[in-house]
């Protein structure tokens, strides 16, 4: 039993940092939101290049793969390929990325036992390869609202599923939060507020007013 008199101030072993972190992108392609009907296209799009900024704000490293690029799915999402200039992109035949020797191997590289993956489809790219890195002792975060399935349905079924095998659901701006975590961290602070209120509506459009309005620095 845990004694609670021994309680510190410190943060929980399971909160992602950015030491621990390694970012997947799973097949941010055409032809993939073609089929992508969970929620809005727009909303993924943004979702998806919030989280890379983030990711690059904190030096998180970033496997970017694809499937059938060449002749089915289309190429990388332009606005997430434009932010890692000069990154080889992993192109696949798997529907399951970690079936791909190259993708496991790169996310080995890392060295980094956290995993934060988003992408196309949630309940078959993402959810069976969450599945099988958890079931290869990762830990898996799944930023929900840069993924997107082919029904709400098959979305949510996907989360509850991959939740029920200890995979965490969680948002882009969780994750860039989590990151942070400490205001007091001026180094990452002004990139941090600029993501924010580039990507994070209403939230961000308020930091941007605390700006105009009070000047200089403002917690978020």
């Amino acid at each position: 039993m845990v004694n609670v008199q021994d309680a510190k101030a410190d943060p929980a072993a399971q909160l992602l940092t950015p030491q621990d972190s390694v970012v997947v992108f799973v097949d941010h392609q055409p032809q993939m939101f073609f089929g992508t009907t969970s929620t809005d296209r727009a909303k993924i799009i943004n979702a998806a290049v919030a989280l890379a900024k983030s990711a690059k704000i904190f030096d998180v490293p970033v496997v970017l793969t694809t499937v059938a690029s060449k002749t089915f799915s289309g190429p990388l999402l332009q606005p997430l390929a434009e932010q890692f200039p000069g990154t080889e992109h992993i192109d696949r035949s798997t529907m399951n990325c970690w079936e791909d020797e190259r993708v496991v191997d790169a996310v080995k590289a890392t060295g980094r036992p956290k995993i934060v993956m988003a992408g196309l489809w949630t309940e078959v790219c993402i959810s069976l390869a969450s599945l099988s890195a958890a079931d290869q002792g990762y830990q898996v975060f799944v930023p929900t609202d840069a993924c997107g399935g082919v029904s709400v349905e098959a979305h949510n079924n996907a989360i509850l599923r991959m939740t029920q095998h200890g995979i965490i659901p969680t948002t882009w701006l969780t994750t860039l939060l989590e990151w942070q975590r400490d205001w007091g961290r001026t180094e990452t602070y002004e990139p941090v507020m600029g993501v924010v209120v580039d990507h994070a509506g209403a939230y961000g459009q308020g930091v941007a007013y605390a700006h105009a309005m009070l000047g200089g620095h403002s917690a978020g």
